[in-house]
């Protein structure tokens, strides 16, 4: 089991997944080349010289922004900006992990900002408004933001529609007994939750059981 599978609450699920964009990457590692370029410079002419410093101990000086480098890519791999069917999560850190999330319960609005590059490139950056202070608020150059984005929505709106189904289906089957259509227009109702991708294929069978039990 990874680590974001043990983040799972009972029933949650993780329906997309994304990084913040490569490009990211790009000044770190140009930096990083040109200090690497410029120590192997440096040795090679110390080498043609008196110094007695070799091409080789510039190369092991240049273990060190490569090192860095290296960090910066396990840094970049490990940061995750996950939606799931109940929440936003933001998972940092390669060893030492930190993890922030907004219930989507809590999502007022979603602001997606997305320069000419972004939309060329395919990255841009979100700001989740929520009802409360503290939680996932900027997610910045992710890639895939507007699927991102609708993700959200969409989950957030199928938090609706499954709460709405809840709603019924106690007030159907606190009847007694229910009336011969109720059941089926349940099943019926549950089945599309499952079709759309709302609700898993494990939580569809046991409120179908639950449902088929009262018939």
């Amino acid at each position: 089991m990874g680590y974001l599978d043990s983040l799972m609450g009972r029933n949650e699920r993780a329906v997309f997944l994304s990084r913040q964009h490569w490009i990211q990457l790009v000044p770190v590692a140009l930096v990083d080349l040109l200090v690497l370029a410029g120590f192997l410079m440096v040795g090679a002419l110390l080498q043609a010289g008196t110094a007695g410093i070799s091409l080789a101990a510039g190369a092991l000086l240049g273990l060190v922004p490569l090192g860095h480098l290296a960090r910066r890519l396990a840094w970049w791999w490990n940061e995750q900006y996950v939606v799931t069917n109940r929440r936003v999560v933001q998972v940092e850190g390669i060893l030492d992990k930190h993890v922030i999330d907004s219930s989507l319960e809590k999502v007022n609005d979603v602001v997606l900002k997305q320069s000419a590059l972004g939309r060329l490139l395919g990255f841009g950056s979100i700001e989740i408004l929520t009802g409360s202070e503290i939680g996932v608020n900027y997610l910045h150059r992710i890639r895939h933001p507007i699927r991102f984005k609708t993700e959200m929505l969409n989950q957030k709106e199928g938090m609706r529609e499954i709460d709405a189904f809840e709603t019924r289906a106690k007030r159907v089957l606190s009847s007694a007994p229910p009336t011969a259509g109720d059941i089926p227009e349940l099943l019926a109702e549950l089945d599309e939750l499952c079709q759309r991708g709302v609700i898993s294929q494990a939580e569809f069978d046991k409120k179908k059981q639950d449902l088929l039990d009262r018939l």
